[in-house]
């Protein structure tokens, strides 16, 4: 590592952060009331919340209504789209007498759809099991105590580290401050959004509508796991994304494969020649234009790249590969890069209720994430364009007789609503502040990368609201997010409640 610790020691020096003394209060607070953030945890879990699923996401947001009010947030209420079907945003505030600055905590409470018969045997998604240990490596289910438990137990279920635990976190970190007697320095408020997963289609009507109330210094976002060593990070973009929904269509009807097999085209064998024709054996995209839009990093997001430390040989262990997709490319300038990626393919049956068929269509959902300088319908049509190169007429419905009668291969390609990459200058000077800040909670030092693999609606953010933004992660880097088995490990969530209280105790 490049960090020593008298480097880290002078850096605190120059920084205005919490007193020590107040942090101890605030983790001696946390300690002593555990169990009620347990409780309120779970209570929150057991709650579904697809976004899609309005009756129980209307029902996880009066869930947050209420605790927000128990905690004694002020003007907590609702942010509705224009649309009263979209998912609100939850939102509260304390204003401090005197504070002129004002940051907004962000974390979304929504979560991805789930297919329950995929998770483990005694594991349900909406009903919170805990477990002391992961269950891939022998864990098993432990009776929920009223003490402290221990740090690698961990929490199962849907949203536990994207992000109700986020969520959670921001608001234990207030009730320890506000339970402890200490003064806030700067104004807060609370932006818990209901449609992160969905894409946040609506958010910028949102951000529109509620303009005036949502100004502010900084936004911190609390979202993603810690850096895959086990160092706390602070993360200044997220890539953006879009998808795209591909449908090759084969006969009108099932045909039988030994009747019809070697004359009738099947479409599983044509859209699999098409999607390996858009990479190459490098892991390199051959859709042309692909990588032409990137800005490049700086010379400072460069040098910080170079401060990660480099886990790729456990890592490539512990998930189970020995080649990198991207030939000679590591982890680090891997999520730097634009990427093109398959989510899924659907068409016939298989396993038992497999039937020897030809059948009549296949499809797939294609994943765009994007770095700066990439436009999202713009990485999109590339990839169209790439499809009609391979031979392919497109179109946005179902076939019609007289296209299926003059075209050899037909695709229908849905363009899902996206969104671009962000990333605030890492020269900032409120960046060294929460950096600061969250140095205090750990001996280890504290990993600073430009932009987070994942991605998050931050382009609304900077274009509505000129705001700047900062992602402070907390769930372990094993959380099986968006899969089958989330969970988040207890100190890693324990650690983000104190990371989130050391944010809110800095001087700005």
């Amino acid at each position: 590592m490049r960090y020593t610790l008298g480097l880290i020691s002078s850096f605190l020096s120059l920084i205005t952060i919490a007193q020590p003394s107040d942090l101890e209060k605030v983790r001696s607070y946390r300690e002593k009331n555990e169990a009620q953030i347990y409780n309120d945890f779970t209570a929150f879990l057991k709650i579904p919340n697809v976004a899609t699923d309005t009756l129980n996401i209307g029902k996880n947001a009066d869930f947050l209504l209420q605790l927000m009010k128990s905690k004694g947030i002020e003007n907590v209420q609702l942010l509705q789209a224009d649309d009263k079907n979209v998912p609100p945003v939850v939102y509260g505030e304390l204003k401090v007498p005197g504070a002129t600055k004002t940051v907004i905590f962000y974390a979304h409470y929504d979560g991805q759809p789930v297919n329950p018969s995929l998770w483990a045997k005694g594991l349900n998604p909406f009903q919170p099991q805990l477990l002391n240990g992961r269950i891939d490596e022998g864990g098993s289910i432990q009776p929920f105590p009223n003490f402290h438990l221990s740090d690698d137990w961990r929490i199962y279920a849907r949203g536990a580290s994207d992000d109700k635990g986020g969520v959670m976190a921001i608001l234990s970190a207030f009730s320890a401050i506000k339970g402890s007697g200490i003064k806030f320095p700067y104004n807060i408020k609370f932006f818990f959004e209901g449609e992160e997963e969905q894409g946040s289609t609506h958010l910028h009507q949102v951000l529109e509508k509620y303009k005036s109330q949502l100004q502010s210094e900084c936004w911190i976002i609390c979202d993603g796991p810690v850096h895959q060593s086990g160092y706390k990070q602070i993360v200044f973009g997220a890539r953006g994304d879009a998808h795209l929904t591909l449908k090759v269509f084969g006969p009108k009807n099932p045909l039988h494969s030994g009747h019809y097999g070697n004359w009738v085209p099947n479409p599983i064998m044509e859209l699999s020649r098409l999607l390996a024709s858009m990479k190459d054996e490098n892991g390199m995209a051959s859709v042309k234009g692909f990588y032409d839009d990137i800005i490049p990093l700086t010379a400072t997001e460069r040098q910080a790249l170079a401060n990660v430390p480099n886990v790729e040989g456990q890592l490539k262990k512990k998930i189970g590969f020995t080649k990198e997709e991207m030939t000679g490319k590591g982890l680090m300038e891997s999520i730097n890069l634009p990427s093109l990626n398959i989510n899924g393919i659907e068409s016939s049956n298989v396993g038992t209720i497999q039937a020897n068929v030809i059948p009549i269509y296949v499809t797939a959902v294609v994943d765009l994430r994007l770095v700066p300088g990439n436009d999202w319908k713009k990485q999109q049509q590339k990839v169209i364009d790439h499809i009609i190169g391979q031979g392919f007429y497109v179109t946005e419905n179902e076939p019609t007789d007289a296209e299926r009668s003059k075209y050899a291969k037909i695709i229908q390609a849905k363009r899902g609503e996206g969104y671009n990459a962000e990333r605030t200058s890492m020269d900032w000077p409120v960046a060294r502040t929460v950096v600061a800040a969250v140095q205090q909670t750990t001996k280890d030092p504290v990993l600073q990368v430009p932009t987070l693999g994942g991605s998050l609606p931050l382009e609304d953010l900077v274009n509505v609201l000129n705001a700047k933004f900062l992602i402070v992660p907390i769930a372990n880097p094993d959380n099986n997010q968006h899969a089958e088995n989330e969970n988040i490990r207890i100190k890693n969530f324990l650690d983000g409640v104190d990371m989130m209280a050391a944010i809110m105790l800095m001087k700005l």
